[in-house]
């Protein structure tokens, strides 16, 4: 039986009394969903879960100031509330859920992570459930997330465009998926001292195990990113420089070599092109020229590349060499952070 399940240090630990396992409900999927002062993102959240079947769901809060509990607890969920004197990551959210689903003596076989601030889609948990209930060396499933108000604002957009990924075996998931308990379990759970990134570091542990994770050809999820401004979408996007920076230090040497690629080309484009213009203005103001012109050539071959219609892709492009800059100054604070010993705080857009 499993006596206790807490959250020690990086990873999720379980104590055991004797070698018995709990035993596990098959079929039966629970709910751990995440969030902070998402109103009525999250009542609209739960009562998705609630129209999906899910046997139990687990809200964990992080320090909400807008009734978020009260409306968890009306909405039948199990409530965390984190310790915020801890320093918070979505991963140390995602722990706590998951912890107080193995904490039970009977436990789901799956478990659905869902951001508060998304809406299941109506058909996606029979579908993602059949999925792995047919494919057992599969242990995440996740499928399309869309931005619910596209229109609304180019970085929306962008966001709906870099969730479409390609349907079949994939290397990684989102913060949506839903995902096998025993395997879950046997690699720790989350990595929460993460900031960012933490999907696709579990996915890869999960992968090193022996298990698959698939995106699946169906509707997952409907996300509200509420992004207007340019400074969020700039916040968002150096957040993915620093996680690629800290994945790559994790994980970057074969096999996996871990967003290394992704790094490189941030630093490349982000810092070092800019920093040898600069320095070819005091030689060769003319090479200096040529050398800027690499950013619209750049946009140029990324605008002819996509798939999309004419206006998403200029936009896409655009903001792909842009975003270069701002991925560039996460690496950088990365590693600034790694050299004075410091561990980097939360990046936020909302």
């Amino acid at each position: 039986m499993l006596r206790r399940c807490e959250v020690r240090g990086k990873r999720i630990v379980t104590t055991k009394k004797g070698a018995a396992r709990p035993r596990i409900i098959v079929g039966a999927t629970d709910a751990v969903a995440i969030g902070r002062n998402e109103g009525q993102r999250l009542v609209d959240c739960l009562a998705s879960l609630n129209r999906a079947g899910m046997r139990r769901i687990v809200y964990v809060d992080s320090g909400s100031s807008d009734g978020s509990t009260l409306a968890a607890e009306a909405a039948g969920a199990q409530v965390i509330a984190l310790d915020m004197d801890r320093p918070f990551t979505a991963a140390r959210a995602r722990n706590a859920g998951l912890a107080a689903i193995l904490a039970r003596d009977r436990v789901p076989e799956y478990v659905h992570f869902i951001d508060g601030d998304c809406v299941l889609q109506p058909d996606w948990l029979a579908l993602a459930r059949g999925f792995l209930d047919s494919h057992t060396e599969a242990v995440v499933a996740c499928g399309r997330r869309r931005e619910r108000h596209p229109q609304v604002s180019v970085f929306n957009r962008l966001c709906d465009v870099e969730w479409n990924t390609p349907a079949g075996q994939a290397l990684a998931c989102g913060g949506d998926a839903l995902m096998r308990v025993t395997a879950l379990e046997a690699v720790g759970g989350y990595r929460e001292d993460l900031i960012a990134g933490e999907e696709p570091e579990l996915c890869l542990r999960l992968r090193r195990a022996g298990g698959q994770v698939w995106r699946l050809e169906g509707e997952m999820t409907l996300h509200d990113a509420a992004m207007t401004r340019l400074s969020q979408w700039w916040r968002r996007t150096r957040r993915a420089g620093y996680a690629f920076a800290e994945g790559a230090a994790l994980h970057g040497a074969p096999p996996d070599r871990h967003w290394v690629a992704e790094t490189r080309r941030a630093l490349i484009w982000g810092a070092l092109l800019p920093l040898v213009i600069l320095l070819a203005l005091f030689v060769s103001p003319p090479l200096a020229l040529l050398l800027v012109l690499a950013y619209p050539a750049q946009v140029l071959r990324l605008a002819a590349r996509r798939g999309l219609s004419q206006r998403l892709s200029w936009e896409v492009a655009g903001f792909t060499v842009l975003g270069k800059f701002a991925e560039a100054q996460g690496v950088i604070s990365y590693w600034l952070n790694r050299l004075r010993g410091r561990r980097g705080g939360l990046i936020e857009y909302k």
